[in-house]
């Protein structure tokens, strides 16, 4: 675990040390490889968070959406199940409220929930990656948890990060969700 606690540690100082015109010159390339990408060209509802702690933007990937009438779902902590994720149905005039951990999600409304399996993909930050599809998140478990079953659904997960996100080696614990995919600015990873 102080391997774990150590590479978040640094490379959340790495996507922090970027400046604002190279996060936005990211969050473009991003929005370029994401559009192209075979699975969310097909999607009609994508699962997405907006960037916080220096994580690579989705702005201009949800603006994406947005044009081509798909729609989109922000993560919102679960009230009333620790350590779960809703997604929420997220629009221009969505109000946002911040959450326990300071990070904006829409304001809970039960008639804008999206069940896991209605989703068609679902782009899921993270701290650090490898080669092989191993992502390390924030240490709350949220999306290992929404990932658990993935395989058994029509949900597809993609690994969202900065180039500077990939590590050598991710130390992983058995509960933690490989991912099929994650997208840089820079390159699509297969596994």
């Amino acid at each position: 675990m102080k391997e774990r606690s150590q590479i978040r540690k640094i490379v959340r100082a790495r996507r922090n040390a970027l400046s604002n015109v190279e996060q936005l010159q990211m969050g473009i390339a991003l929005k370029e490889r994401l559009s192209a990408n075979k699975k969310l060209q097909q999607a009609t509802r994508v699962a997405i968070y907006l960037s916080n702690d220096g994580e690579l933007s989705t702005a201009q990937f949800i603006d994406w959406c947005w044009q081509q009438q798909k729609e989109v779902y922000l993560p919102v902590v679960h009230p009333f199940s620790a350590g779960n994720l809703l997604f929420l149905r997220y629009q221009k005039d969505t109000a946002l409220v911040s959450n326990v951990y300071g990070i904006l999600e829409p304001k809970l409304n039960v008639g804008s929930v999206c069940p896991l399996s209605a989703l068609d993909v679902i782009c899921t930050p993270l701290v650090a990656f490898d080669k092989s599809g191993a992502r390390l998140g924030m240490g709350g478990g949220f999306y290992d948890r929404s990932l658990a079953k993935w395989q058994e659904t029509k949900l597809y997960p993609i690994g969202l990060a900065h180039d500077c996100q990939l590590v050598e080696q991710v130390p992983t614990e058995s509960w933690d969700i490989p991912l099929p995919e994650i997208v840089t600015p820079s390159e699509n990873f297969l596994f």
